[in-house]
């Protein structure tokens, strides 16, 4: 009898288990989206007509539907646009509908006469899904890991549908030999993994998706004439344009391939071989932590899994030694610099990267997973909040503060999901316009925004209470003109902002040369000890060559000189105790232009001095 009840409850339509709606920011809006879809209902015909008359005629879906309209003109323009596929959100149960939409991919896949047939459908599905996720978020009948479920799943889906009708396609011309053509993904060498939010199944709902594709030299079954790695970054572009050219249709999901190892100096699919060879000599700590979320979502599962297995060992060291202890807190010292010129406030404040954000919880559970997962299997979850379950239960935080960080995540989620589902902006900065804060109030459920400004500040600022507790004894990573964060794929904002006051008229070359060396692109930073070096000597470093007349040229003689070096360890270990030297070298090549080749060549010289 339980079963039962637990079935007929799970089945049970949207409006028979909503229990809260936002209230209507624009109610003018929402009068015209109505009056658009009465006009639409007019041009209908048969069922479809009926169904959206009986809709309009119902109070209950148009309070939903006013809530709706009222709020986000992304989520009215994609209802107006889908007026057949509303219905049956009010209709059937939001998982049934979901588990339909999904189908409908899978199916397409390898039905569809054409890759844009395929794209379009992968299109429409995605903006339906969207809608849905969305009516279950604001009506509560979904709570936020429901939601970034469907939306992880989404994405998996269609990435599986897009191989699979890529490899098909490969299949029938020649290129490939797949052992079933109706499961192209079973043996065929290619494993595509989801990183980040995407990895640990918490998309929001204008995420891009991070992921890396790796292949196996050994099992791809090409034919004779073709060149494997050729094939494979072949279908990898055509994959990453599935998913997010823009069309009439919009797009899935922008599509970001930079997590994969020296994204500036490998191709966009990667053999396995050399990814193993890789992370075993040059993965940096950041990579490790980014590896925690890591999750196989398409392609060949057996090959996916046993290098899974082959990462383990790097991911999660049984033994660290002190100086990758310091560089693993050095993350989230920079992230924590990133913010720390500007106060937590509510206009204009960005609820995953700045203080008291989504960031700091997410770096507050992986820097513990990567200094105690490699010795406590239990630690290593991808997903933020039961990893936070998961700290508590070993004893690594206070049970409350495991409590209060889930509480503040789930809330901070539920502000970015409403800032992005507004316009379907890629966005997590709060407007500085009053009227605008008001309408992201009134989509939160608040018909006060002092209440909301009130909640708002007081999860940041509980955020970064737990978050300065944890790092409190650590020396931060920044200069006295403010952040200088080099970690990832990406310029930071404020380290730009922080090497522009320095005096670079090239900030963004500057980031991505020091980004390269921390790649161990030049001979000096190859070891893994140079690059923690490096990590701790930055902000010094960049002060003493900001102090020279011209920071760029400086900076660049700086470049040679280091490319030059056989190896930085004992040379960066004094500068770091004698920072005086690096000054004393950094004014002689701001002044003297073959000083640089120079000491590369004579490391002695330094000796001498």
């Amino acid at each position: 009898m339980e079963v039962e009840i637990a079935m007929t409850v799970a089945r049970a339509t949207l409006l028979d288990r909503m229990t809260a709606l936002p209230p209507v920011y624009d109610a003018q809006r929402a009068a015209y989206a109505f009056q658009d879809l009465e006009k639409r209902a007019a041009q209908e015909q048969g069922a479809v007509a009926k169904a959206l008359t009986s809709l309009l005629e119902d109070e209950a879906s148009r309070q939903v539907l006013r809530a709706l309209f009222g709020n986000s003109p992304y989520l009215t323009r994609t209802a107006l646009r889908f007026p057949d596929f509303l219905p049956h959100l009010f209709d059937c149960a939001p998982e049934d509908l979901r588990d339909q939409l999904f189908a409908d991919v899978r199916d397409a896949a390898l039905d569809a006469d054409s890759s844009a047939t395929l794209m379009t459908v992968m299109r429409h599905t995605k903006a339906k899904v969207a809608l849905l996720a969305a009516l279950a978020d604001i009506t509560q009948v979904w709570g936020l890991f429901e939601v970034t479920g469907a939306l992880t799943t989404l994405a998996d889906v269609c990435l599986q549908a897009g191989l699979s009708h890529l490899l098909k396609k490969a299949h029938d011309a020649g290129k490939i030999t797949l052992a079933d053509p109706h499961d192209p993904q079973q043996g065929c060498g290619i494993t595509i993994f989801a990183m980040g939010k995407y990895g640990a199944a918490e998309l929001n709902y204008s995420s891009d998706i991070d992921i890396i594709v790796f292949f196996d030299h050994d099992i791809l079954p090409v034919t004779d004439d073709v060149e494997p790695k050729q094939l494979c970054v072949k279908i990898t572009k055509e994959l990453v344009r599935f998913m997010q050219e823009m069309t009439p249709d919009g797009y899935v999901f922008r599509t970001d391939l930079r997590l994969r190892p020296d994204a500036g100096a490998t191709a966009v699919a990667v053999p396995i071989l050399a990814a193993e060879q890789y992370y075993e000599g040059m993965g940096q700590n950041w990579e490790r932590a980014a590896m925690i979320k890591a999750r196989h979502c398409a392609g060949d599962t057996t090959v996916g899994a046993r290098f899974q297995k082959t990462l383990a060992p790097f991911i999660w060291r049984k033994y660290l030694d002190y100086a990758a202890i310091e560089d693993i807190h050095s993350i989230k010292r920079q992230i924590h610099s990133h913010g720390k010129h500007k106060a937590i406030a509510v206009a204009g404040h960005n609820v995953k990267l700045g203080l008291g954000g989504i960031r700091e919880i997410e770096f507050f559970v992986q820097t513990q997973q990567l200094i105690m997962g490699g010795r406590n299997p239990g630690l290593r979850n991808r997903m933020t909040c039961q990893s936070l379950d998961d700290l508590a239960a070993y004893g690594m935080i206070e049970a409350q503060t495991g409590v209060e960080l889930k509480e503040s995540y789930v809330f901070l989620r539920m502000v970015e999901h409403r800032l992005q589902m507004k316009d379907d902006m890629q966005t997590h900065v709060m407007p500085k316009n009053a009227d605008d804060i008001d309408h992201i109030a009134r989509f939160a459920g608040y018909a006060e925004t002092a209440d909301f400004e009130k909640d708002l500040l007081f999860h940041l600022r509980r955020v970064n209470k737990h978050y300065i507790n944890l790092f409190a004894q650590e020396e931060a990573l920044s200069g006295a003109e403010g952040s200088l964060v080099f970690t990832g794929v990406d310029d930071d904002p404020d380290t730009l902002e922080t090497l522009q006051n320095l005096g670079f008229q090239r900030p963004s070359d500057v980031a991505a040369t020091v980004r390269a060396w921390h790649y161990g692109r030049i001979r000096a930073t190859r070891s893994e000890r140079a690059r923690e070096l490096l990590t701790k000597l930055m902000p010094v470093m960049l002060e003493a060559i900001a102090n020279t007349p011209d920071p760029d040229t400086t900076f660049a003689r700086f470049q040679d000189f280091l490319k030059g070096l056989p190896s930085g360890v004992q040379l960066f270990s004094l500068f770091y105790s004698h920072a005086e030297l690096l000054y004393l070298l950094t004014d002689a090549l701001g002044t003297a232009p073959r000083l640089g080749p120079y000491l590369a060549a004579n490391p002695s010289v330094i000796d001498a001095l």
